[in-house]
C-alpha cells in the first residue's frame, strides 16, 4: 500500500468485523529520534491463541470469503522494509493491538496519506456503532479526536449526517496540518 492511512484503514476494518464498538489509533511522528510509531487498539472479540502465532502469515486468514489475509503481512512487510517492527496482541474477548514503529526518515517509509479521509470512511459507515479515538503527536504537540464526544455535543443529529461528515473531515483535516506548522 502506498499510504499508511490504507494500512490503518485494513486494520480498522479488521477491527469491525471481529466487532469492535471502541477504536483507539495513536499516531507519534518524532523526527528528532527517527521515530514513527502507530498503535491502533479495540474491543473487539481477539483473535483465536490457536492462529494469533499464525496470523502474520498471508495465507492465513479468518474470513471465509478467500484464503489469504494480507493486510497485516503487509503492514509487517513495510514496517521491516523501513527498518522497523510489527508487534501483535490480541486476547480472546478483550481486544486487539497492533502497534508499529519504523524510523521516521527510512526512504521506504510509506507517507501517512489522507488520515482524515481513513477516519471518514470509518465513522460515514459504522459512525453509530462504533467510538473512535485518535491521537496524533507530531513533535509533542498532539491532536487528540473522541467520537463519543462529538456524539455528545450533537445529541440528536446523526454523526453519519452528510452535513456532520463534511464538518468532521475538514475539523480533522485542519488539526492535523497544524501539526506540523512551526
Amino acid at each position: 500500500m502506498k499510504e499508511l492511512s490504507l494500512h490503518i484503514l485494513d486494520i480498522i476494518q479488521n477491527s469491525i468485523s471481529g466487532k469492535a464498538t471502541n477504536i483507539e489509533i495513536d499516531i507519534v511522528e518524532n523526527p528528532k529520534d527517527n521515530i514513527f510509531q502507530i498503535s491502533i487498539k479495540d474491543n473487539g472479540i481477539g483473535i483465536k491463541k490457536s492462529i494469533l502465532k499464525d496470523v502474520l502469515n498471508p495465507f492465513v486468514t479468518t474470513r471465509n470469503t478467500r484464503n489469504v489475509g494480507l493486510g497485516l503481512s503487509l503492514f509487517k512487510s513495510t514496517a521491516e522494509r523501513s527498518n522497523g517492527k510489527l508487534i501483535l496482541k490480541s486476547k480472546e474477548n478483550i481486544g486487539t493491538e497492533v502497534y508499529v514503529e519504523m524510523e521516521y526518515d527510512n526512504i521506504d517509509r510509506p507517507p501517512l496519506g489522507s488520515i482524515e479521509d481513513t477516519l471518514i470512511a470509518i465513522m460515514s459507515g459504522e459512525g453509530d456503532r462504533i467510538n473512535i479515538k485518535y491521537r496524533h503527536n507530531v513533535s509533542g504537540k498532539v491532536f487528540a479526536f473522541d467520537a463519543a464526544k462529538i456524539k455528545n455535543i450533537i445529541q440528536d443529529v446523526d454523526i453519519e449526517s452528510p452535513e456532520v461528515i463534511m464538518w468532521l473531515r475538514g475539523y480533522i483535516k485542519e488539526n492535523i496540518r497544524n501539526l506540523y506548522l512551526i
